[in-house]
């Protein structure tokens, strides 16, 4: 068991971990879908989706609509979608409009309670911004691919964040779903972690690589750490 008392920060993952981006993902897919020739299960959508958008954050740094759109590209391909019928900015343009988890917005205002709270994201400033208006809740920092320059698993993200707050790491407590992009990076970095596991009973990784990190703990929900945190405050 962590001991939540000493954290002075929560950072936080944004989509999969506060925005429910696998049901944001299918929702925008779902025109692209009806218009393809070849039918995949959800499953496959997402296993897809995951493969393809690591291989465009690998490497040189592109912004995060022309990785979309590049996901697009290859599953419009994958899908067989007629060209004419192929909108590969349906990604991009649907993520403003993301819902949060229904616990996010609550927990999270009790966690502002008790610490600082940050976001450290696979995505930019303008996606962001949009996303904000959805959380509600101000975050103390946030720390975008755009700034970096590069996209998690990079540990330059991390190292960045650390920098940008000027909180000793030991101080911050870093919660995320994806084991790949996040809990990975903060185990080798020594940040203390919390897997999310919005997938909790759901089988395969859904929209992330796979990963066999293993967490510091792991919840199945962002109410359930609020509840850790309010208890041992």
């Amino acid at each position: 068991m962590l001991d939540f008392r000493r954290f002075d920060v929560v950072s936080f993952d944004c989509y999969g971990t506060l925005i429910n981006w696998e049901r944001g993902i299918l929702d925008a897919l779902r025109a692209t879908r009806e218009n393809a020739n070849r039918t995949l299960s959800d499953r496959e959508v997402l296993e897809a989706y995951a493969m393809l958008e690591q291989r465009l954050e690998t490497g040189h740094y592109m912004p995060y609509r022309l990785v979309l759109r590049g996901v697009m590209r290859e599953l419009v391909q994958l899908l067989e979608v007629p060209a004419p019928r192929a909108d590969f900015d349906a990604l991009a343009d649907s993520l403003p409009r993301w819902r949060a988890f229904p616990d996010t917005v609550a927990s999270l205002y009790r966690l502002k309670k008790h610490c600082k709270l940050a976001i450290i994201s696979n995505t930019d400033r303008e996606f962001f911004a949009d996303t904000a208006r959805t959380l509600d809740v101000r975050f103390d920092w946030v720390i975008t691919a755009e700034d970096v320059g590069s996209y998690k698993p990079s540990h330059k993200n991390f190292e960045h964040a650390l920098a940008t707050m000027g909180i000793p790491k030991e101080r911050v407590l870093h919660a995320a779903q994806s084991r790949f992009h996040d809990i990975a990076p903060a185990h080798a970095l020594g940040i203390a972690n919390v897997w999310v596991n919005r997938r909790t009973g759901v089988d395969g990784e859904g929209a992330t690589m796979p990963s066999l990190a293993v967490p510091d703990f792991e919840v199945p929900d962002l109410k359930t750490l609020a509840d850790l945190v309010e208890a041992r405050a």
